[in-house]
């Protein structure tokens, strides 16, 4: 008799990956730290292995201790983080962050530390794209595509919680164990590289970013919870403004990234500064930057103490010498041409060309220098009392140089015109960076011609300085921002110029040519802040008379930017 009961229909098979990796986290910490060490680390290798004799049975005994010591070190600090719920992120985080950073420390020899973070932080998406090129691709492929595929079919194995524990115990211990084995082996040529070099820990992959990542967001959260410090309370006019009968105008222009090696004044065998030449400007030849990218930089020039007693912290939480100067009664005024102005116009009447939004100037990522100039005219003519107009350019911002001048001014060809400088010949590189120069020449020659034009009804000074300054090539270092204790001089020697009115030079008791043979001495960032506080003729306690570049060629009684009685907290 037939069942009246159903057939059961047969369960679905349960199809699973046809190859999957399984492994414990403890097992995927110590993979994830090997890759690393082998892969990620050239650059710090190589920088430790110099003035190591190459070949010797010595040399690969440590160059293996430094892989095992990298291995021990990433391992030890995974182990702290990475559990079962999240390791598979943490090191998708890091093998990308990874894999960027290798990619720009070995293409242009750039260390990843702090500072160099916060300038990656805040570079715009217009230079973050000029950095995005087809070269960095296959790297991508190899350091991050292929590990998060592998991450990706790895299947972490359920263990006890006891067994769990004694895994990650003793991965702490062989981490520590394997770091101190490495250390004690290699102790004596890395000892000596890490003293001649400390900044060589910053190429450490992945380490420098959990690092430089800590400590940039310990120091951005507590300047974020504090308001700025205010300086210069005591700041008032001077007894000379009593005398001026015009509108006192300066005009000061922040560069970006000109190198002195690179300045027709300074003697460079090309003529990167032709206009300047045929004006009575004042070259200053030999000036140091403050830092080497524009994050330290730009609020260190602005500080009344900078390289030489040089403090991140106390610079960053405090206001600059613009807000001196508005205090004492000077219009200041900020226009952009850049990332902004770092803090340093905080709260002070600014704006950028790009807002512009010029047709000619503009192509709806970037705008040329010129554009700093736009209204020029028309605000010089209104311009009343002591006025100061700070024009941030855009300059020789690399790697697209070309990108920084319009054609006509391609005079040294051929010119590198691909922003992966790797593609040209460092001929072609120096040729499209010295066309900008020529741009930025352009720039300031017409500014003075537009001051000139005004002398009329005002006194007008123009000074003109670069931020910092750029490699291109040398010792295999391409743009900027190398730890400045070993930083190249082409990075941290700079381009500076004054100009000023006759009008001006009277006013302020100006001598010229002493001011002349006064360029022809060392100067640096460190004497912006008291300079310009002594043009405008501010009193306040925090001018150093020994730091003002112009005070030993002014006439007694010309100026009052003495040092107030009342002292003024910095």
């Amino acid at each position: 008799m037939p069942s009246s009961r159903p057939h059961a229909l047969p369960l679905p098979a349960i199809t699973r990956p046809r190859w999957l990796l399984r492994a414990s986290v403890d097992q995927l910490i110590w993979w994830a730290a090997a890759f690393w060490a082998l892969v990620a680390n050239t650059g710090f290798i190589t920088e430790a292995l110099k003035g190591v004799p190459a070949g010797s049975v010595a040399t690969w005994g440590y160059r293996l201790a430094l892989a095992a010591g990298l291995t021990g070190l990433h391992a030890l600090l995974l182990a702290l983080v990475a559990t079962r719920w999240t390791v598979k992120p943490v090191l998708a985080v890091l093998v990308v962050a990874s894999a960027f950073a290798s990619f720009y420390m070995q293409r242009y020899g750039v260390y990843l530390d702090p500072s160099m973070l916060r300038n990656v932080v805040h570079t715009n998406p217009a230079e973050a794209r000029e950095l995005i090129t087809w070269s960095l691709l296959p790297h991508l492929a190899l350091q991050a595509a292929l590990p998060l595929a592998l991450l990706w079919r790895v299947q972490l194995v359920q263990r006890p919680l006891w067994r769990a524990c004694a895994g990650r115990l003793a991965t702490v211990a062989g981490a520590l164990l394997l770091l101190a084995g490495a250390l004690f082996a290699a102790f004596q040529p890395l000892s000596s590289a890490m003293r001649n070099h400390k900044a060589t820990r910053y190429l450490v992959t992945p380490a420098n970013l959990v690092w430089s990542a800590g400590k940039l967001s310990v120091a951005q959260a507590g300047q974020m919870q504090r308001p700025r410090q205010a300086i210069g309370l005591d700041a008032k006019p001077g007894a000379a403004w009593a005398r001026w009968h015009k509108p006192r105008v300066i005009v000061l222009v922040v560069g970006e990234t000109a190198r002195a090696a690179n300045w027709g004044l300074n003697g460079y065998a090309r003529a990167t500064t032709p206009e300047l030449a045929a004006l009575p400007v004042i070259n200053f030849a030999h000036v140091s930057s403050c830092g080497t990218n524009t994050e330290v930089s730009l609020p260190c020039m602005f500080a009344p103490v900078g390289r030489r007693d040089y403090d991140e912290d106390r610079i960053r939480s405090s206001e600059s010498l613009l807000h001196v100067l508005q205090r004492a009664g000077v219009q200041v005024h900020w226009r952009d041409n850049q990332s902004g102005c770092k803090g340093v116009c905080e709260g002070l009447p600014q704006d950028s060309v790009q807002a512009q939004a010029l047709p000619q100037l503009c192509d709806g990522e970037r705008c040329l220098d010129e554009g700093l100039l736009q209204g020029l005219p028309e605000r010089l003519a209104q311009a009343r009392g002591v006025q100061l107009l700070v024009l941030h350019q855009m300059g020789n911002h690399g790697p697209a140089y070309s990108r920084r001048y319009p054609a006509g001014y391609a005079r040294f060809a051929p010119a590198c015109e691909d922003a992966d400088l790797q593609h040209c010949s460092r001929e072609q590189i120096v040729n499209a960076y010295d066309n900008a120069l020529l741009y930025t020449d352009h720039l300031l020659a017409r500014l003075v011609g537009t001051l000139q034009a005004q002398s009329d009804r005002l006194d007008a000074a123009m000074l003109y300085v670069s931020d910092h300054g750029e490699s291109l090539g040398e010792s295999g270092l391409f743009l900027h921002g190398m730890p400045y204790p070993i930083a190249p001089r082409e990075q941290t020697e700079v381009p500076m110029v004054m100009w000023a009115s006759d009008g001006f030079a009277r006013s302020a008791g100006l001598d010229l040519d002493c001011l002349r043979r006064r360029a022809a001495e060392p100067a640096a960032h460190d004497h912006l802040f008291h300079t310009l506080l002594g043009l405008a003729d501010v009193q306040t306690a925090l001018y150093e008379p020994g730091l003002d570049l112009t005070r030993g060629c002014r006439a007694a009684g010309t100026t009052a930017a003495a040092q107030s009685s009342t002292p003024s907290a910095m």
